[in-house]
């Protein structure tokens, strides 16, 4: 009994863990999707490059963990910007498949230019000196930068659900995303709240890309690899929602871990059944209209 419970546990902190990173970055999808009506496919792209960014200031300049963090989320979000404003919305209103053919397109040339400047492999990373080892608790000891990544989600799931729920920009943001031509009548300027927004939600990418990095490794097929996860949270989570992504990454960082591990040859495909039970049951997903 004893064995069982320990692979509970187990099976629970990592894929809380897990979850913690997937909602990082699949959240700002869910939201930006949510108000723009845009199929953004390269959304884990924002997410890659902000793990290449943290681990290059970190291994190539010395910078520390924190410092690099903060950079990458900052160079990301302004370069976001750019493609907002130069790609994405010239197809807003537009023709689903030519935003998906947008879209997979960067996520097909992100690959080549991480392979160009960086390299096939893998990129290194090292959690700071002060969250490595392990965290004793009494009854078990659990690895520590796991242990933060799950204190952190927790602390910004608060956040940026406080943030959206008590605030002017939150307000319309919920706003937009119920009614994008009502929002409009009543003189909010959607065009400047599409960018910031935009930006908000792949500085949110590049935060989980970096702080992820030990669990998703940053490699040039980051985009492409991981994309069915960070579709799989928003579509069962919901569009324009901030509770319903977290509810999809707990349900799928946890379930992940427990098939994988009690099933690691064919432990993926109870996750990809599992999504289609749950689309078939809430089609609009967890969190949305019934």
């Amino acid at each position: 009994m004893s064995e069982i419970l320990s692979a509970a546990v187990s099976i629970g902190f990592f894929g809380l863990a897990f979850a913690m990173v997937l909602y990082l970055i699949s959240v700002g999808l869910s939201v930006t999707m949510g108000l723009m009506g845009f199929v953004n496919l390269a959304h884990g792209v924002f997410a890659m490059f902000g793990g290449y960014a943290v681990t290059t200031l970190m291994n190539s300049y010395g910078m520390p963990f924190w410092a690099s963090l903060i950079c990458a989320v900052v160079i990301v979000a302004m370069l976001s910007v750019a493609f907002e404003r130069v790609l994405y919305r010239r197809l807003y209103g537009g023709d689903e498949l030519d935003q998906v053919l947008l879209t997979i397109g960067l996520v097909f040339m992100s690959v080549a230019v991480a392979k160009y400047f960086w390299g096939p492999l893998a990129q290194l990373f090292q959690p700071p000196s002060e969250l490595r080892g392990q965290v004793d608790l009494g009854f078990r000891e659990f690895p520590a930068y796991r242990s933060f990544l799950i204190i952190c989600g927790a602390v910004l799931v608060t956040g940026l659900w406080l943030a959206l729920d008590r605030t002017r920009f939150g307000a319309k943001i919920r706003a937009a995303v119920d009614n994008l031509r009502m929002a409009q009548a009543v003189g909010i300027n959607t065009s400047g709240l599409f960018t910031v927004t935009f930006a908000l939600g792949s500085g949110l990418a590049a935060l989980g890309g970096g702080l992820g990095a030990e669990l998703l490794p940053i490699y040039p097929g980051y985009a492409t690899d991981y994309l069915v996860y960070f579709l799989i949270v928003v579509s069962v989570g919901g569009l324009g929602s901030i509770r319903g992504p977290f509810l999809a990454a707990l349900l799928l960082g946890i379930a992940d871990t427990a098939f994988k591990y009690l099933l690691p040859e064919i432990g993926s495909f109870f996750i990809y059944a599992l999504t289609l039970v749950l689309l078939m049951w809430r089609p609009r997903g967890l969190i949305g209209p019934s």
